[in-house]
C-alpha cells in the first residue's frame, strides 16, 4: 500500500478499501518511520506527527521514571511510545508509556515480540499534547480499559491534571498534583509531577 504522506496534511486518518493485515501494517510502518501510526477496530489508519520537542521531553521524564521504578519493583518490563500493541478489538495502538507484567510478556514467542504483539499492557500512561483533542483521549482511554488495561493515566498538561481510569470506576480527577501514586498492578510507583510539568 503507497502513500505520500509528505504531500497530506497530517494528522491524517483513512480507511483501506481492504484493512491492512498485522504484516502489511508493519510493512506500512517501516516505510514511514518518521511518524507515529495508529489502527482503530474499524481497520481506519491513524498517521501523526512526531511529538513536538517539549512533549518529548515530557515524555522521556515519564518514560524515566516508570523504567526506574520497574527496575527496582522487577515484576515487569516498560515500552515507550514507538511501541504497538495489537489489542483484542484488532486495534494497533501506541501508548505514551507501557508496563506489562513480565511473566505475561516472556510467554510470548520470539516471533511475536518482534511485532506489533497481540498482548495489552497492564498499565498504560497517555501524553496529551497541544494538538490532542482532550475529548478524543477520553474516548481513547476508555477504549484502552475496555480492552484490559487495569490502569490508565492520561495527563493532561494542559490544564496540569492526571485522569485516573480503572476497570469499573468512573475517572478518578487530580488537578494540579504534586505527584500521582500507582494503584493496582503498578502499586508502589509515584511520579513526581514537577518533573512533567517543568
Amino acid at each position: 500500500m503507497n502513500f505520500n504522506l509528505a504531500e497530506m496534511p497530517l494528522p491524517l486518518r483513512f480507511r483501506p478499501e481492504t484493512p491492512m493485515s498485522d504484516e502489511e501494517l508493519m510493512r506500512f510502518c517501516a516505510a514511514n518511520d518518521d511518524l507515529r501510526v495508529e489502527r482503530d477496530a474499524n481497520g481506519e489508519i491513524l498517521v501523526m506527527t512526531p511529538a513536538g520537542n517539549r512533549t518529548g521531553r515530557m515524555n522521556a521524564a515519564i518514560i524515566m521514571a516508570l523504567g526506574a521504578w520497574a527496575e527496582i519493583d522487577g515484576r515487569g518490563y516498560v515500552f515507550d511510545s514507538n511501541t504497538g500493541f495489537t489489542l483484542p478489538d484488532g486495534s494497533m495502538r501506541s501508548p505514551d508509556a507501557a508496563w506489562v507484567k513480565k511473566a505475561r510478556w516472556d510467554a510470548l514467542g520470539e516471533e511475536e515480540k518482534e511485532r506489533f504483539s497481540h498482548i495489552c499492557p497492564e498499565f498504560i500512561i497517555e501524553l496529551r499534547s497541544p494538538s490532542d483533542s482532550l475529548v478524543e483521549l477520553q474516548a481513547k482511554m476508555d477504549r484502552w480499559i475496555a480492552n484490559g488495561v487495569e490502569v490508565a493515566w492520561l495527563i493532561d498538561p494542559i490544564a496540569q491534571a492526571v485522569s485516573v481510569y480503572r476497570r469499573g470506576d468512573s475517572p478518578e480527577m487530580h488537578y494540579h498534583p504534586t505527584s500521582v501514586q500507582g494503584s493496582g498492578v503498578v502499586a508502589g510507583f509515584e511520579l513526581v509531577m514537577a518533573r512533567v510539568w517543568e
